[in-house]
Formats: C-alpha cells, sequence, structure tokens
C-alpha cells in the first residue's frame, strides 16, 4: 500500500473484487458508527462544508424568489457526498492502523491529494452533478416552459403534469444516479489508499459492483434514504449522516478490495 502523500510511487495492484453479503453492510455501518462515536469533532468538521454549502444555496435561491429551481440541486446534492467524504476515510485509515487522528496529518493528507488523481475524481462528479441539473432543468422546461409558474411548488409538483413530470425525472434521474454510483462507490477511497489513476479507480469500482449487484444496489438505497432523511431538517440531519456513511464506505472498500 502507497502513502498518499507520497508523489510518483509505483503503481499499485489491484486485486480482483471480493463477494460480500447484506451481513457486510451491517458489519460496516457498525464500523462507521464507531469511527464516528471515536472521533466525532472530524465528523462534524468535514460535515459542516457539505451542510453550509446546502444553506448558503438554499439562502440564494430563496433571496431571488426562485425556491424551485433549488429542487434538483436538493435532489442531485448527494452526488458531491463522496467528494466531501475524503477526509473522513484518512481518518478511518488511520485507526486502522491504530493510531489516534490528529488534524494536523489528517489535513495534511487532504491538501495532498491535489497532486494525486483526487482532483480529476473530484472533477468526474462536479461534472455529473452540473449535467444533473441542466437535465432536471431540461425536463422542468419541457413539462413547464410555456406555463407562468404560480403557486407553491408542491402545488406544481402535486398536479397531473407535475406527477408525470416526476415520473419520467425519476426514471431518467434513477438510471444516471445508478451509473454514477457505479462509477464512484470505492474510487475516492482507492485513490486515497492506492497509486492507481482516477480511470483505473473507476474501473474497478463498477467491478465492485458487477460482482456484487444485489448488495451494492442495497447500499446504493441505503445511501440515498439516509442522505434525503438527513436533508429533510435543514440539511442538519447530515451532521451525522454523511460522517456515518463516510467512515462506513472506506471500511466497504476494505471489504472489497483488501489489503495484499
Amino acid at each position: 500500500m502507497s502513502d498518499p502523500t507520497t508523489l510518483h510511487a509505483p503503481p499499485s495492484r489491484l486485486p480482483p473484487p471480493e463477494r460480500i453479503s447484506a451481513a457486510t453492510l451491517r458489519e460496516v455501518l457498525a464500523l462507521g458508527w464507531r469511527d464516528y462515536r471515536r472521533a466525532p469533532h472530524f465528523g462534524l468538521l468535514f460535515s459542516a462544508f457539505y451542510v453550509l454549502g446546502g444553506l448558503v444555496l438554499y439562502a440564494i435561491f430563496a433571496a431571488a424568489a426562485a425556491e424551485w429551481w433549488f429542487i434538483p440541486i436538493a435532489v442531485g446534492f448527494p452526488i458531491l457526498a463522496p467528494f466531501a467524504a475524503t477526509g473522513l476515510y484518512e481518518v478511518s485509515r488511520q485507526m486502522e492502523r491504530g493510531e489516534s487522528p490528529r488534524l494536523g496529518p489528517v489535513m495534511a493528507c487532504v491538501l495532498a491529494q491535489k497532486d494525486r488523481q483526487v482532483p480529476s475524481m473530484a472533477m468526474v462528479i462536479l461534472l455529473a452533478f452540473m449535467f444533473w441539473v441542466f437535465v432536471a432543468h431540461t425536463i422542468f422546461a419541457l413539462f413547464f416552459g410555456l406555463q407562468p409558474i404560480t403557486g407553491s411548488p408542491w402545488q406544481m409538483l402535486m398536479s397531473q403534469t407535475g406527477l408525470t413530470m416526476l415520473m419520467i425525472g425519476t426514471l431518467i434521474g434513477g438510471v444516471m444516479a445508478a451509473v454514477f454510483f457505479a462509477l464512484t462507490v470505492i474510487s475516492l477511497p482507492l485513490l486515497l489508499d492506492r497509486e492507481v489513476d482516477f480511470i483505473s479507480a473507476m474501473i474497478a469500482s463498477v467491478a465492485c459492483v458487477s460482482a456484487n449487484p444485489r448488495v451494492m444496489a442495497l447500499w446504493a438505497m441505503m445511501i440515498a434514504l439516509a442522505l434525503f432523511a438527513g436533508m429533510l431538517p435543514a440539511f442538519l440531519g447530515l451532521f451525522v449522516v454523511l460522517p456515518v456513511f463516510g467512515h462506513a464506505t472506506w471500511h466497504l472498500y476494505r471489504r472489497l478490495m483488501p489489503q495484499d
């Protein structure tokens, strides 16, 4: 395993993905909760950027009386979660080594990623997020573009046109989310842990999903439901949801691609 702060290290050999079961998901969630309880300040710190970003975006749209346009952004917001959890992966990795995580070394590791493959992966994530917002706006324009926006957003959503739009948008968004999940579910912890390029990391991530399609589909649903539940109370639930699932993702990566 390579040191994440070491540049020009030789490429890592990637093992074939392991088979896992639903019991593995319960195990990694328990480990994620354990890591969060052992170092809650890291979870609160890294989650704060995510929570504050959501609140600032909502305030901007609310000030412009355009809360409606915040809905597709909120729906696509979980796309950014893997990148926001990078620091949490390092915390779990240090705990795994028997170390007591300290802010300085953790932040040094996170900052060192700028010279590795994480920025390239971050660009993929941001482009996927922007593409989803574009698609969501296009779908809205196709259904409501010629109608004046009157009443509350919920009234529009519950109308016949709104329900049809939701059905079509959910189908399209579901396909996009499945592809994105397969490409990124273990990409970032893999890039943090081993010396591989971001293309190889995405290929390895898809291989893990292909080897465990049902279990990974269950994991995707658990993440989506937990993140949406965490966003409902003014994003504040993400102070718990994001760290627990961030730490758990590290342990899931370890189960799928154990060390040599």
